[in-house]
């Protein structure tokens, strides 16, 4: 089975060799998880965000697994290649699933979760479901926290256009409206992953996004909590230093905070050598 799509570059392909396809099993549906790294090592989990796979992460992958990491990488219950759990219909029925996989995986080391968007949000309940899972949480670009930008992100429907033509101006207009910010870097690999990933996407009208669910967990954790927001993220725009400060204000055990300059919502592809240092300095207890 080729683990990897197609699409990907000569170089990321050989980034990613080795890597390791392991389906976990909860309340009959099955979680893909694609893993890198020793299985003795302390252990990273990415999640992507929505409408997104494993693939989010194509660009920061190696370069955790270089420095010691176990890297587990799961399409999220409802996306890329795992099932729809029965009546999963948002991200607050993710955590039992997530939890359940993990578990299965049996990680010998310490766990940090990176969550990304909606796999932020996905992380941040995770933890506020099943506190021993991780040790600590970085959450990246992640919505959930009760602050509104004023004008609504401008994104265009696509799955009725009727060539793939069309399909792909659609998905370029939708990219520099919510997930990059220079549109030097929607190139080829952006575009082809974004296409992909939404092809698959099986959790449609989620709302919790727009609500602070993610404000009320963040209290309650007692792991150690960092954030990184590329500069530009359109979730946020204009509004990251009242993010920043709210967020250090709910936290027990705050981290740290970094903002990419010149980065939009997904900073860890758009920025990715400058997200890659940075993530590395909020990973405490590093291999």
């Amino acid at each position: 089975m080729n683990l990897l799509p197609d699409f990907l570059p000569a170089d990321l392909k050989r980034d990613l060799t080795g890597v390791q396809r392991h389906v976990t099993q909860s309340q009959g549906a099955a979680t893909v998880w694609h893993a890198w790294g020793e299985a003795d090592r302390p252990v990273v989990v990415l999640l992507h965000g929505g409408s997104g796979s494993w693939t989010h992460w194509v660009r920061n992958i190696a370069a955790l697994r270089d420095a010691g990491w176990r890297v587990l990488v799961p399409d999220l219950p409802g996306f890329g290649d795992s099932d729809l759990p029965p009546g999963c219909t948002d991200v607050d029925d993710l955590p039992v699933h997530l939890h359940e996989g993990l578990c299965q995986l049996n990680p010998v080391g310490p766990v940090a979760l990176v969550g990304f968007s909606f796999g932020g949000m996905a992380a941040a309940l995770w933890l506020d479901a099943f506190q021993q899972d991780a040790q600590q949480l970085v959450l990246v670009g992640a919505p959930g926290m009760g602050f509104a930008v004023p004008d609504r992100i401008p994104l265009k429907g696509w799955r009725h256009l009727p060539t793939t033509e069309a399909q792909n101006e659609v998905h370029r207009h939708n990219l520099m409206a919510l997930m990059l910010q220079d549109p030097t870097a929607l190139d080829g690999l952006a575009l082809s992953l974004h296409a992909a990933n939404v092809q698959r996407d099986r959790m449609p009208r989620r709302r919790l996004s727009s609500t602070d669910i993610v404000a009320q967990a963040l209290p309650r954790l007692t792991c150690r909590i960092s954030a990184m927001y590329g500069e530009h993220d359109a979730l946020y725009r204009w509004r990251l230093p009242e993010v920043r400060v709210a967020m250090q204000s709910w936290a027990k055990n705050w981290g740290q905070w970094h903002t990419v300059p010149g980065a939009g919502h997904w900073v860890q592809f758009e920025a990715a050598d400058r997200f890659n240092e940075l993530l590395s300095a909020c990973l405490v207890n590093r291999p």
